[in-house]
């Protein structure tokens, strides 16, 4: 097994070991329905170490799923997609990154240059003055 399997494996151990209890068979659709909110109201520690909240339609869907295929259908599925975002763009984002990965990104309005034939600023007129400064 790879390491891919064996972090495949993990998971569906964890998802196991969360629904076996609930998954009884003996249990009446009340007492599953209690033990799977219970479950969804507690964190847990996933097969990396992380914390995890579950909802309760996760939960059910793990036992349909363990009820359907058994310990394999509880693997989740092989990514082999790959990238989604196409690689113009990715490209595109490392030209737009800022240069300084500190600096606070521009301001828009004044780092953006005047359409050809707008007019400069003017400073406010002495009418538009604020009040407090008028004696």
């Amino acid at each position: 097994m790879d390491a891919v399997d064996d972090r495949r494996h993990a998971i569906a151990l964890f998802r196991y070991s969360l629904i076996r209890e609930a998954a009884d068979p003996a249990l009446s659709s009340r007492q599953r329905g209690k033990l799977v909110r219970a479950l969804a109201t507690r964190d847990h520690v996933g097969p990396d170490g992380e914390r995890l909240t579950l909802t309760r339609q996760t939960i059910d869907r793990w036992i349909r799923a363990w009820r359907a295929g058994g310990f394999e259908a509880l693997l989740p599925r092989h990514h082999t997609q790959g990238l989604r975002t196409p690689e113009v763009l990715l490209n595109l984002a490392v030209e737009l990154k800022p240069k300084r990965p500190g600096a606070p990104p521009p301001r828009s309005r004044r780092s953006s240059p005047r359409p050809a034939g707008t007019p400069p600023r003017r400073e406010p007129s002495t009418a538009t003055s604020p009040r407090s400064a008028w004696p």
